[in-house]
């Protein structure tokens, strides 16, 4: 009877155990899940902090706009010298009563604006960027990133038609490997997600780590014809998918050619963050 009762006792204790292994397991899974959530959200966080929008005026009224990104940081009189990558062609065609400003903390509202100086651009078929900088209590700027592969997940921050900040999911989804025998060594990208006017100059990040990885350039468009009352009309809309990037390498020869190249190891300066800091 002894030895029953002593197998039984064993046996119940093996259940036991394997049921303790069965609930604890989606337990870890529940654990994991919160874990890829918060550093999804960590990333994202990241990336709303660097973007920015650009606005052209004249004359008090905005004529243009388009979307930029945060990438480095000086120390400056009151405060911090903010240095923004954008598009080039947003600058194109423009004066010298055009004013230039730059809407930080837009993923928090209408946002703060400022005025901003127009070190440099380009806007030819091989480079189309601009450099801006301006004045600001901190500069939250992006990290740059290394060269992406295809497929690779991304995230795109820019704004629509000059309106509110868009987040858009992709991926990588052309890298022209023909372009490395190029001078520069720089392949042209292209992402799936689609965006729209306004949205050139926006950072096309990693989704996994945050990191810079390029600038939206521009986008393939189709003419739709169409008729109202009898009168003939068309449109150009962006073809969904075809979104073209300027690389990490051609950021990195625009910087070098325009006299810039040290502002690749400035470092990042942000007071908010700062104050977090335990």
């Amino acid at each position: 009877m002894a030895h029953g009762n002593r197998r039984h006792s064993m046996t119940l204790l093996a259940a036991l155990i394997l049921l303790g292994g069965c609930a604890s397991a989606p337990a870890r899974e529940s654990s994991d899940r919160s874990a890829v959530e918060i550093h999804r959200r960590h990333v994202i966080d990241r990336i709303l902090e660097s973007t920015v929008q650009v606005a052209l005026e004249r004359e008090g009224k905005r004529f243009r706009s388009g979307s930029g990104v945060v990438m480095a940081g000086r120390p400056g009189a009151g405060g911090a010298d903010c240095f923004v990558l954008t598009s080039g062609h947003t600058f194109s065609k423009t004066s010298a009563e055009t004013t230039v400003r730059v809407l930080l903390d837009r993923q928090h509202g209408p946002g703060r604006s400022v005025l901003a100086t127009v070190l440099a651009h380009r806007d030819s078929d091989d480079l189309d960027l601009a450099l801006l900088q301006i004045a600001s209590g901190d500069c939250p700027a992006a990290t740059l990133g290394r060269a992406p592969a295809m497929g690779e997940e991304i995230w795109v921050v820019a704004f629509p038609w000059g309106r509110n900040m868009n987040l858009v999911s992709g991926v990588i989804s052309q890298v022209d490997l023909d372009d490395l025998a190029a001078p520069d060594g720089a392949p042209r990208l292209m992402v799936d997600a689609s965006v729209s006017y306004g949205a050139s100059g926006g950072g096309v990040y990693s989704a996994e780590t945050g990191e810079l990885v390029g600038i939206i350039e521009g986008y393939r468009t189709a003419r739709v014809s169409f008729q109202v009352d009898n009168h003939p009309g068309q449109i150009d809309v962006p073809v969904p998918g075809e979104t073209y990037v300027v690389s990490l390498a051609q950021i990195r020869r625009f910087l070098g050619e325009t006299g810039h190249a040290d502002l690749l190891g400035a470092r990042v300066i942000d007071s908010r963050r700062a104050a977090r800091r335990p």
